[in-house]
């Protein structure tokens, strides 16, 4: 559905196109070989794009169609791994408090095993562009697809808590390497006119992944009676919550494996022919400016290093900063307590398991349709207008959610009790505090992320700041059960609340319009 979706918002590409990035050895012949091979290469693309012959339409307009379909096939198919990066944050939400109980954990322990993979994720975010720089972008993803398919299997078949965190952490890995080649990969092969919608993908593919994580543990624990209860062949339904990531993560290799390598990489390696049928399944027509301007990019820049990050104090370049700043205030207002532990989060104020699943499932649907409308904006009205709107709307909704809870009277246990008109209001602030962050925040980001750095340091810098993403996510689910338990959910989402005031002036402050700009101009 998103790719037709997109496919009727995208005007026609034209001969503008994206910036690549890359390092390679000076071929002189390469370009003349190349030159003497074009009518060979335009050939062998009509043979296998062949266009329908529509005396109405001229075979310009119908090649430029199929190019920009081609395009978003691409990109949607890189964008399978944000569905496993989705996939994996919420498909846990319903086993938590099962995999508490089968292990006899305390809350500090059900923290890191929900979070510890996070910092696996990391692990993976940071070395992901030396390994796709190295091997190229296409092998990154199948080494994430496997990972993640080990990972899920293990995951369901742990006997302590212990092998269940370290499947869960191997995981992580695959996640946080696929969390950066995804928007990176994309990038590298739009237009810029369709960047911002197509780098908005990697968050529609998270938050579909979200959704259907929490459909399928919806299904499992209502079929099963309870995540507690015996499943299919007598397993506990938790465990079989976990080995259903194991279709979509087989599915992202085989799709990894059906899509072009980055023309970029590819010019990098000295593999202009190659490039440049990527390039004209891409843009169509004379490729050849384009291949002469990235070969003139590649001898101009070396292999990127952690190093061209530094300024010449020794400390961090401004704008990495202002990529990590973004990627940790993403997670620091808390969106990810809703997708982990919303189950919880409901039950702990009166809500049955049957009815915390349900509002879960709602909440995961809402995210769908406002990353729709992201999609729909984001090379619209531009990347500032709607982080700044997000921030307003998040702090509003947050702060009646701190307000709620941190003043409802208390239960026998300790949990606040929503009597009244209270539930429905924090139910309707919830959902509404997802909306704002789905069409904000949770898409733009990752546009920004994948296009804000210039081509010197894009894939080194992007791994810095996704890795720093995965650890404030680790920070914030790891420190939500004991502050759940210790202060309650109103201080817990009274942190949060600030956390969303202070992204407003950030992005007020430090945040510059990228919208139309080619990534060459960054």
């Amino acid at each position: 559905m998103s790719l037709w979706f997109l496919l009727s918002c995208a005007p026609l590409p034209n001969s503008q196109y994206f910036s690549t990035r890359g390092c390679a050895n000076d071929n002189a012949t390469s370009l003349l070989r190349l030159r003497q091979r074009r009518r060979s290469v335009q050939v062998s693309t009509s043979a296998q794009c062949p266009i329908p012959n529509i005396s109405t339409m001229s075979s310009t307009s119908i090649r430029r169609k199929s190019s920009t379909f081609y395009v978003i096939l691409i990109a949607g198919a890189a964008a399978l791994g944000g569905f496993l990066f989705g996939f994996d944050t919420a498909v846990i939400n319903g086993a938590v408090l099962s995999l508490a109980k089968a292990f006899n954990t305390s809350s500090w322990v059900t923290g890191l095993a929900v979070s510890l993979a996070l910092l696996g994720s990391a692990v993976g975010a940071f070395f992901a562009g030396q390994i796709a720089d190295r091997y190229g972008r296409i092998n990154a993803m199948v080494v994430a697809s496997a990972l993640f398919t080990i990972s899920a299997i293990g995951s369901g078949m742990a006997f302590t808590i212990w092998d269940f965190i370290f499947w869960r952490v191997l995981g992580g890995i695959g996640i946080g390497v696929a969390s950066v080649i995804a928007p990176a990969y994309i990038a590298e092969c739009s237009p810029a006119h369709l960047r911002g919608r197509l780098g908005s993908l990697q968050q529609l593919a998270i938050v579909v992944g979200i959704f259907v994580a929490l459909l399928s543990d919806y299904f499992i624990a209502v079929s099963a009676g309870s995540a507690d209860s015996p499943f299919l062949f007598g397993v506990a339904a938790w465990r079989w919550m976990f080995w259903t990531a194991v279709p979509p993560a087989v599915f992202y290799g085989m799709m990894a494996l059906t899509i072009p390598e980055s023309p970029r990489y590819l010019v990098a390696k000295g593999r202009e022919p190659e490039a440049a049928n990527v390039l004209t399944k891409i843009l169509g027509g004379d490729v050849l400016p384009k291949i002469e301007e990235i070969r003139q990019t590649v001898l101009r820049e070396r292999q990127p290093r952690f190093s061209d990050l530094l300024g010449r104090s020794g400390g961090l370049l401004p704008i990495v900063w202002i990529g990590i700043g973004l990627s940790v205030l993403q997670q620091f207002v808390g969106i990810n307590v809703i997708f982990y532990y919303s189950s919880v989060l409901w039950r702990a104020v009166g809500f049955s398991e049957k009815d915390s699943l349900t509002i879960t499932v709602i909440t995961g649907a809402v995210n769908i349709i406002t990353t729709l409308i992201a999609i729909a904006l984001v090379d619209k009205f531009g990347r500032k207008p709607l982080l700044i709107l997000g921030s307003i709307g998040m702090t509003l909704t947050l702060g009646t959610m701190a307000s709620i809870f941190g003043t409802a009277p208390l239960d026998a246990a300790g949990n606040p009790n929503l009597t009244g008109s209270a539930g429905t209001v924090a139910l309707i602030a919830a959902n509404l505090y997802v909306f704002c962050f789905g069409f904000s925040w949770g898409p733009v980001v990752w546009v920004l992320l994948g296009e804000m750095f210039n081509n010197k340091i894009r894939t080194a810098a992007l791994s810095v700041a996704a890795a720093m993403q995965w650890v404030a996510n680790f920070v914030i689910s790891t420190t939500f059960p004991p502050i759940l338990q210790y202060f309650g959910l109103g201080s817990a989402y009274g942190l949060y609340t600030i956390a969303a005031a202070t992204s407003f002036f950030f992005i007020l402050f430090f945040i510059k319009e990228t919208k139309g700009i080619e990534l060459e101009d960054m």
